[in-house]
């Protein structure tokens, strides 16, 4: 876990140091780079997006992904436990969550924009199985400007995207430590589910940046089964 840790520490380094310097900002210039960051992020998306084969598959996971998000309420409750951090962290800030950006969405946001994505999946199971752990050192130098930048805009929230981080990659290294480095040499960016799941991601992550460029309010994050249910979709295709 030794490049989760990483990951960690440089989102940690970069909200901080973002936060620091964004109220030194003026409004308007922190509107900008808002604008800015979701231009960029549209880019990314639409990058990871368009690799797809079969857009039926990304098409399928995104609504079905959707309508289980919605199911299982996963925006609220990400939001709910955002506030419920702010308010162990800072109490006097936890009657204005209306106040954008809230700490629960920029919590949401920075967490999809880390860890929607190849390099989060295929770092975490390169280091818990062989110990490797250059791609999550390339992916934690991103995150950390990343964070640097999204914390001068939307606060200290995003610090807390540093839990996810830990969370879901670490928890990624500990169940590919415990399958097998066989199962590592057999994943690959070109595999038809990495493809796909990437794909999906990206869709989610064009869905941020409409957020972002204040165009769409949408429940990005009950989306976020669809990033499962991809190569679940192409494996069972692989069967039939």
């Amino acid at each position: 876990m030794i490049g989760t840790l990483i990951n960690v520490a440089t989102v940690l380094l970069g909200g901080s140091t973002g936060t620091i310097v964004g109220h030194r900002l003026p409004a308007e210039m922190q509107e900008t780079m808002m604008h800015g960051l979701g231009l960029v992020t549209f880019l990314v998306g639409l990058d990871m997006a368009l690799k797809t084969n079969n857009i039926l598959i990304v098409m399928g996971s995104v609504l079905l992904g959707g309508i289980l998000g919605e199911w299982w309420q996963i925006e609220r409750r990400l939001n709910d436990f955002g506030r419920w951090l702010e308010s162990r962290i800072d109490p006097v800030q936890d009657d204005m969550a209306d106040t954008p950006p809230s700490v629960g969405q920029a919590f949401v946001t920075a967490s999809l924009v880390f860890c929607v994505g190849p390099m989060a999946i295929l770092g975490a199971i390169q280091d818990g199985m062989t110990g490797d752990f250059r791609l999550l050192a390339i992916k934690s130098l991103l995150d950390g400007i990343a964070a640097m930048a999204f914390s001068a805009t939307m606060g200290w929230g995003v610090m807390l995207a540093a839990i996810t981080i830990l969370l879901y990659q670490g928890g990624l290294s500990l169940l590919a430590g415990l399958a097998g480095a066989g199962f590592a040499a057999s994943l690959t960016p070109n595999r038809p589910e990495i493809v796909e799941m990437t794909a999906t991601g990206g869709v989610l992550i064009m869905g941020i940046a409409l957020l972002l460029l204040d165009l769409k309010k949408m429940r990005i994050a009950n989306f976020l089964p669809a990033v499962a249910l991809a190569p679940l979709i192409v494996t069972l295709l692989n069967y039939l």
